[in-house]
């Protein structure tokens, strides 16, 4: 009986912490332009209240040669609270299913405040990928870029976060086509969210 208790009580707190995180208040929701038209948009997902994102990390999908190439699958945004390092969580609206997560990137302070998304653009009944890689502007201002693929363009920057930073992420995930051509990742839109 202690035992169920104790099970009951901790998918009390987990459904509580993920209320809060779910229904965290944002004050603008970035997008581009250049995002492509396949999938669905995912859940989002939010970093805990008063954590934003000073890192990322992507799933890409290596070269398939004459296979189906997806290239850029997901987005994890890795928070952290007032520049500590030491104790941080991870947020993804949907981890893709193809490819190797890369190796986190961090601003070297502040936090990320706006995003550019390379796509290569449908192309009929050639092989797409769409998204392929991103590049994030830090609050200290320094650039950075994903391991992705390097098909397609850069669109343009996305408006950036007034005051605060990146605090959660939705991305557009086209599910698995089987037979057909998979693009995974086509677009992605990040919530900004005020310091308190």
């Amino acid at each position: 009986m202690a035992s169920l208790f104790g099970a009951v009580a901790m998918l009390a707190v987990l459904f509580v912490g993920l209320s809060v995180q779910a229904s965290r208040s944002h004050t603008s929701v970035l997008t581009v332009p250049n995002g492509e038209r396949f999938g669905t948009w995912m859940w989002p997902e939010m970093c805990p209240d008063q954590y934003f994102a000073v890192g990322f990390s992507i799933r890409v999908e290596s070269s398939q040669g004459k296979g189906d190439d997806t290239a850029l699958n997901g987005i994890r945004l890795i928070c952290g609270k007032d520049g500590e390092l030491n104790f941080m969580y991870t947020a993804e609206s949907h981890p893709g299913f193809w490819g190797g997560w890369s190796n986190p990137q961090y601003c070297p302070s502040g936090v990320l405040t706006s995003f550019q998304l390379r796509v290569e653009a449908h192309r009929g009944n050639i092989d797409d990928t769409t998204a392929n890689n991103i590049k994030f502007r830090c609050s200290s201002n320094p650039t950075l870029e994903g391991t992705g693929m390097g098909w397609g363009e850069y669109g343009p920057w996305s408006p950036t976060c007034a005051d605060g930073g990146i605090c959660g992420i939705e991305t557009k995930i086209e599910g698995q086509q089987g037979r057909g051509d998979d693009t995974a990742l086509n677009d992605v839109r990040f919530r900004c969210c005020a310091r308190a």
